[in-house]
C-alpha cells in the first residue's frame, strides 16, 4: 500500500489524462479534501518567525480536483450555480457563524470562532480561530490566516496554486489588516502586526523602516508593526517618479496588541487610517 500523498504525486504526473471518469483518482482527492475541510492537513504550516513549509501534494490534490468533477448545478434558496466545486456547510456543528451573503467553498478550514461578514473564502484556505472575514472581504486559495486576526472591508487577501512551489499569502496570528489593502503572491504579514487602509503588500514592495529608512524587507511585514501605504523617489532616464512602498511606522513591543485608540493615533499623525 503506498501513502496516500504518494497516490496524490503519481495522479499529478497523469494529470492531463484524468477526468470525472476517473474514479480510483478521484477517490484519493476527494480523502484529500475532506480532511482540508475539516482542518486536518492543511497546505502549508506556519512557523511563528519562521519559514512557511509548503505541502506540495496537497496543492496538487486541489489541482486534480477541478480536473476530475465536471460542473454541476447547485441552488441555494432563490440562487443557481455552476460549478466544479461544492460549498462548504455544517457551520453551526463547526462553531462558525456565517452572515447572509458570505459563502466558502468545501476544502476550505474555518477553525471555531470565525465570522464570515458577506465575504468569501476559497478552497484550501485556512482561516484560524476567531477571526473575522469582513464585509466584502476576500480570502484566496491556499491562504493561510492565523487567529484572532481581523480581515476589514474589501481586504483582498490572494490566492495561489500555481506554479508549483509558490508561497501561499501568510497573515499571522492578532494581525489586523485594514479596509481595502491587496496581500498577495506569497507576501506575508507577521504576527500582531498592522496594515492602514489601502496598503498593497507583494513580494516586489519594499518594507522600510521610517525611524532608520531601511529596507528591511520585500513583501514581508515583521512581527508587531504598525505599517502603511507609502511611495518613495525614485530617479529614471526619463526623469524622477515615484514608486509604493511600505512605511513601517512604529514597531511595538513583542506582544503587545494594538489599541485601537492608540492605533487611530497614530495613524491620524500620519494622515492614514485603518
Amino acid at each position: 500500500m503506498t501513502s496516500l500523498d504518494e497516490r496524490i504525486g503519481r495522479w499529478f504526473e497523469q494529470i492531463g489524462e484524468l477526468g470525472p471518469g476517473s474514479i480510483d483518482a478521484r477517490r484519493d482527492v476527494e480523502q484529500v479534501i475532506a480532511r482540508l475541510d475539516d482542518g486536518q492537513i492543511r497546505v502549508a504550516e506556519v512557523t511563528p518567525g519562521g519559514p512557511v513549509v509548503v505541502h506540495e501534494w496537497v496543492r496538487q490534490a486541489i489541482l486534480l480536483l477541478f480536473r476530475l468533477r465536471g460542473l454541476e448545478r447547485v441552488e441555494v434558496g432563490p440562487f443557481e450555480y455552476l460549478d466544479k466545486l461544492d460549498l462548504k456547510h455544517d457551520y453551526e456543528r463547526r462553531g462558525v457563524r456565517v452572515v447572509p451573503g458570505a459563502s466558502a467553498r468545501r476544502g476550505a478550514y474555518l477553525a471555531p470562532g470565525v465570522v464570515l461578514m458577506p465575504s468569501y473564502v476559497n478552497i484550501g484556505a485556512w482561516v484560524g480561530a476567531n477571526s473575522m472575514v469582513d464585509t466584502w472581504a476576500t480570502v484566496g486559495s491556499c491562504a493561510q490566516v492565523g487567529a484572532n486576526v481581523h480581515l476589514a472591508g474589501g481586504v483582498g487577501i490572494g490566492g495561489v496554486l500555481e506554479p508549483p512551489n509558490a508561497q501561499p499569502v501568510v497573515i499571522e496570528d492578532d494581525a489586523f489588516i485594514g479596509s481595502r489593502c491587496m496581500v498577495v503572491e506569497g507576501a506575508r504579514v507577521g504576527r500582531g502586526s498592522v496594515l492602514g487602509a489601502g496598503t498593497i503588500l507583494n513580494p516586489s514592495i519594499p518594507v522600510i523602516d521610517a525611524a532608520t529608512g531601511e529596507e528591511v524587507s520585500r513583501g514581508h511585514v515583521p512581527d508587531y508593526c504598525v505599517a502603511v501605504a507609502a511611495s518613495r523617489r525614485r530617479e529614471f532616464p526619463g526623469g524622477e517618479f515615484f514608486l509604493p512602498c511600505v512605511l513601517i511606522l512604529r514597531r511595538m513591543e513583542e506582544g503587545e496588541r494594538h489599541n485601537k485608540a492608540t492605533l487611530n493615533a497614530i495613524l491620524r499623525d500620519h494622515g492614514v487610517a485603518t
